[in-house]
């Protein structure tokens, strides 16, 4: 008990509105009362900066369904307090999306207090840095991945697409699938990240522009699968061109929600699609891909595919993501408050 009053007040990162709903955005001394409802309290070490976080922080999608609200859907810290046994002091924790911040109080702040069915223990192999590094991207990845192989893609079956392929989701993918043996194809907008991508596996490249015109009903097969970040037109261009029998594993929205494809690849080829759900994936299943990123991603590509931001930049970094500025992972340091 001792820790937590020792953290009774605290720095955070808090988004509000006023009646007539213009948002504004402000590092505020918040007391553990502030907080809402859960039975676990956590000292957070560090968040990161996902694509959602961006879109809650700059207001530019409605992302903050709550007021006043503080972002960040990951964190990685040390409970404080707990009333669930599973849960004990001085244990390592993480967390990953369950509408924390977006309808419960987030990461973005010194303590957090969430539910316990949120949290699972720190995975062995992992720091808390590492696992912030990962992060919902990477951890979204690696259900992609792990949709694939159940879907039955082996590498013998043939080259793996990644589009949106410098950001957070691309950049681990390409790292993981590489590691598994697989021919990736790196889709990007952003040729000067060659070099980087190519670092992290990538075999191959293609510019983005080849993918994001409107789709014809089937192309030329061209890989396997695909793990795709990116939806609109650009996931109706990777269906076309998706191999009889390969799958592709649909995790984001980058260039729109809209799907504008036939049922062509699906009843011609036997193309099948996998919507990719990170937010309320069951326990069990977010237990099995930690595990397997403990076990498949090279830490050492990890490593060359993070930065690590002080407190005070994440707003920045938060802008920068939407912008499209962003390669790979951003580390918060909530401890490091400048």
């Amino acid at each position: 008990m001792r820790m937590e009053r020792e953290m009774d007040q605290f720095k955070a990162i808090v988004i509000d509105r006023d009646e007539e709903k213009k948002q504004s955005v402000a590092v505020k001394t918040l007391n553990q009362s502030d907080l809402m409802d859960g039975d676990v309290t956590v000292q957070v070490a560090y968040s990161t900066v996902n694509y959602k976080d961006g879109l809650a922080i700059t207001g530019k999608s409605p992302v903050v369904r709550r007021w006043p609200m503080i972002p960040g859907i990951d964190m990685a810290g040390t409970v404080l307090a707990s009333d669930n046994s599973d849960f004990k002091p001085g244990q390592e924790v993480v967390l990953n999306g369950w509408g924390v911040g977006e309808t419960h109080m987030g990461a973005y702040s010194q303590v957090a207090r969430v539910k316990s069915d949120w949290l699972i223990h720190k995975p062995e192999g992992l720091s808390a840095k590492h696992c912030m590094g990962i992060g919902t991207a990477g951890y979204t990845s690696m259900l992609c991945v792990m949709a694939l192989e159940k879907a039955g893609l082996t590498p013998d079956k043939g080259p793996i697409l990644v589009t949106g392929a410098a950001g957070g989701v691309g950049s681990v993918a390409i790292a993981i699938l590489s590691k598994l043996g697989y021919h990736v194809i790196a889709s990007t907008g952003r040729s000067s990240e060659e070099a980087y991508l190519k670092s992290l596996g990538a075999s191959e490249l293609i510019d983005r522009e080849e993918l994001s015109g409107p789709a014809r009903p089937l192309n030329k097969e061209k890989w396997a699968g695909a793990v795709d970040a990116v939806g609109s037109h650009t996931l109706a261009n990777v269906l076309s061109m998706t191999q009889y029998g390969g799958a592709v594993a649909a995790c984001g929205l980058a260039q729109g929600m809209d799907l504008p494809s036939s049922v062509a690849p699906f009843i011609l080829r036997g193309v099948s699609l996998l919507g990719i759900d990170s937010v309320m994936a069951p326990k069990a299943k977010r237990i099995e891909a930690w595990s397997r990123l403990a076990q498949d991603l090279d830490l050492s590509k990890l490593e060359s595919l993070t930065k690590t931001v002080p407190f005070d930049e994440a707003m920045q970094a938060a802008a920068d993501i939407v912008d499209g500025k962003i390669r790979g992972r951003i580390i918060i340091d909530i401890a490091d408050q400048g």
